[in-house]
């Protein structure tokens, strides 16, 4: 009887998971394992913890959604903290495992982590699914990779590339080896305690009514069965066709298609998204907007082929320019913009919703980064760092990757991007609602 340890990480959905179904393949008895890795805990260079309470508190509802999907299947997720690694080979020791299935991840740490495991003398297969596009399918090697998004699009639509069809979540799994209830413990039946989100006390009623991701709520909580329900809500009107004219937004759920939490977590897929959008032309018409989610999720698989291009050149202080200067950081300004107190409205608005909330625009994403690298002078790096600890939908790729691209350090043909914040509140927020709203004064 062979048993094989599962290993979720950002994949926590049943449906169109390929690591799952090559784990269900070999094992005879599965251990479903996540693993609270407890190095996010542990304070950044820059003063604080890499996971903070709005990304952990969107995890936790989907990872209840998921021990509750396995256990209809006859199964249940266990849940550790630790250092992968130890963990891993602690649990192969007491169930007898030798083989460990995740998905591949291709940043740095990430890569580092099933290093370890092999090195610890477990065999580790990994299997690349975190894309729209599987890189062996691509009209190019990944070292090949255009040096500008604009040429990659290009290449791979002349191409026609397409993904496969998604795939079902499966109906059975195998069995738990035996003395998983040892391991477990004492454990509520799924669904018993639901986990409540923490830190919202600060949100004024307007605030949370007009919140763009109110994760707080059971329609945006984490996990695949409310990811479904909102791909599904999504499509049904004609949101996506408006998707283009509207992404700039900054108030409100609808203005963008607010995919990107459940896609980071792994509660959605990118295969699921296509999908979906392409049954909805089918029956709808394509459209201008329409293509736009198509070029957004062409942006998040192009990030992901830079890793496997750069790897840890991507997280140099210089990134990928070879001659660029050390950046330079001011640690006073950078706390100011952390608390969204710079004296600019646009941006103090920004952050104060981005710490409140942990979502922000993608719009005033870029605005932020830019006033933090360009106009504060701060280390560039350090903004990264923030968005990682705070966003509900941080994702490793499109973070380092628009962090460089911002700064002028990644793929920009430009050489990075400077917005001026007060044009930015004239186009997108012309009669200061926006900055109101998060209490900033518009000098008006």
């Amino acid at each position: 009887m062979r048993t094989v340890i599962f290993w979720f990480r950002n994949d926590l959905r049943l449906a169109d998971n390929l690591a799952l179904r090559e784990a269900c393949a070999q094992a005879d008895r599965l251990l479903l394992v996540f693993v609270h890795d407890s190095g996010e805990d542990q304070p950044t260079p820059w003063g604080f913890v890499r996971r903070g309470p709005h990304r952990r508190a969107f995890q936790a509802t989907a990872l209840a959604a998921l021990d509750e999907a396995l256990h209809a299947r006859g199964s249940r997720l266990l849940q550790c903290a630790g250092a992968p690694a130890e963990v891993m080979v602690e649990l192969a020791r007491r169930i007898g495992a030798d083989t460990v299935v995740c998905e591949d991840i291709p940043a740095p740490e990430e890569q580092a982590a099933v290093d370890a495991l092999r090195a610890a003398g477990l065999r580790v297969e990994t299997v690349w699914q975190s894309s729209l596009l599987d890189p062996a399918t691509l009209p190019f090697e990944p070292s090949r990779l255009p040096p500008v998004f604009t040429a990659f699009r290009q290449v791979v639509e002349a191409a026609g590339c397409a993904p496969a069809d998604p795939l079902p979540a499966p109906v059975v799994l195998p069995p738990l080896p035996p003395g998983f209830e040892e391991i477990v413990g004492d454990s509520a039946t799924p669904g018993e305690h639901r986990p409540a989100p923490s830190g919202l006390s600060g949100l004024s009623a307007a605030q949370a009514a007009q919140a763009s991701f109110p994760y707080w709520t059971p329609a945006f909580e984490g996990g695949e069965p409310a990811a479904q329900a909102h791909l599904q809500g999504y499509f049904a009107g004609d949101l996506a066709h408006r998707y283009k004219a509207t992404r700039n937004g900054l108030i409100g759920a609808d203005f963008s298609s607010k995919l990107s939490p459940w896609l980071a977590q792994g509660a959605l897929s990118p295969r699921s998204i296509l999908a979906a959008l392409r049954a909805f032309e089918a029956q709808h018409g394509a459209s201008d907007g329409s293509y736009w989610l198509w070029f957004e999720l062409l942006w998040r698989d192009y990030f992901r082929f830079l890793h496997l291009q750069h790897g840890r050149r991507l997280y140099r202080a210089s990134g990928i320019a070879e001659h660029a200067v050390p950046p330079a950081h001011d640690a006073a300004a950078f706390a100011r913009w952390c608390r969204g107190e710079t004296g600019q409205p646009l941006v103090d608005a920004g952050m104060r919703e981005l710490a409140a909330t942990g979502y922000l625009s993608n719009r005033l994403r870029q605005v932020v980064a830019s006033y933090q690298v360009h106009d504060l002078g701060c280390d560039w790096r350090a903004g990264a760092a923030w968005f990682e600890a705070q966003l509900v939908d941080y994702d490793v790729c499109s973070n380092q990757g628009n962090w460089l691209y911002i700064a002028g350090r990644g793929t920009d043909p430009r050489g990075g991007r400077r917005f001026n914040p007060d044009k930015q509140a004239q186009e997108h927020d012309p009669d200061g609602v926006y900055r109101r709203l998060w209490g900033c004064e518009t000098g008006a």
